[in-house]
């Protein structure tokens, strides 16, 4: 089994600001607010968290192939 990666670098869509963030292991994040133009992002319409929509790494549990955050 792979190791899981616990950082990710979230890009908001709106500014381009770019920052890496630690994801939380034992719950979904649903929203994440961009500190350069202060916009809430929310996870895409299929995805279960700010990771798995603006992040460069997918959400622990996606890592390990289950249905995020509900192992």
């Amino acid at each position: 089994m792979s190791e899981i990666i616990l950082k990710s670098t979230i890009t908001c869509p709106v500014c381009g600001h770019s920052k890496e963030e630690t994801m939380p292991t034992d719950a979904c994040q649903y929203f994440y607010e961009c500190e350069k133009c202060k916009t809430i992002l929310k996870p895409l319409t299929g995805d279960c968290c700010v990771f798995c929509s603006y992040g460069t790494v997918k959400c622990p549990p996606k890592q390990e192939n289950f249905s995020c955050c509900n192992k």
